[in-house]
């Protein structure tokens, strides 16, 4: 990593408790959490922003956002994305079959037209140029309401923050989904 992480040890107390929650649920700490809390206010910026993307109340549902911070991760290089939205998948989805379906989502059967849909928007949002042409639009309006086009925006703006910063700090994967690689 590019930057050491903070040491949880010498975080203030709220920031203690929030890392103790993170080790509960994961068994260790993430590290791009820790590099956030060097700053603790831009930690809590970070995580209020990323809670109320992650709210259970989203007009998006769980399996499909995984879905979308999966595929931001892979076109961003961020590793650590990677390894922690596949695992979310597979446990929002039972399987690791729509994982699997992302690296051909466009010719694949088992995606839905929405999912396509919200794929097309987030491979236009997270390119050099966000350039979103009408076509890709006006599919994801047949899909989805504003108000669920808005946060779909907002949390493919949010994921390719978060996996750039990640990706510019060289933070790693820490083994969360240990998918098996398939056989040929």
């Amino acid at each position: 990593m590019r930057i050491p992480p903070a040491d949880p040890k010498k975080l203030p107390f709220w920031l203690r408790w929030f890392f103790h929650q993170q080790e509960k649920r994961y068994g260790q700490h993430l590290q791009p959490a820790l590099v956030w809390s060097r700053k603790p206010s831009l930690f809590v910026l970070f995580a209020s922003f990323w809670a109320r993307l992650s709210r259970k109340s989203s007009p998006l549902p769980p399996a499909l956002r995984a879905m979308i911070q999966v595929y931001v991760a892979k076109l961003t290089w961020c590793h650590f994305c990677v390894d922690l939205n596949s695992l979310t998948l597979v446990n929002e989805t039972g399987g690791q079959e729509k994982l699997d379906a992302l690296d051909n989502w466009e010719n694949s059967t088992l995606l839905s037209d929405s999912e396509k849909a919200a794929l097309a928007w987030t491979k236009a949002m997270s390119g050099a140029n966000c350039q979103i042409s009408e076509k890709v639009h006006l599919e994801l309006k047949r899909h989805f309401n504003e108000q669920q086009i808005m946060e779909l925006t907002a949390l493919v703006a949010f994921q390719n923050m978060s996996a750039r910063f990640n990706a510019a700090l060289d933070i790693p994967s820490q083994g969360l989904c240990e998918v098996p690689k398939k056989k040929n």
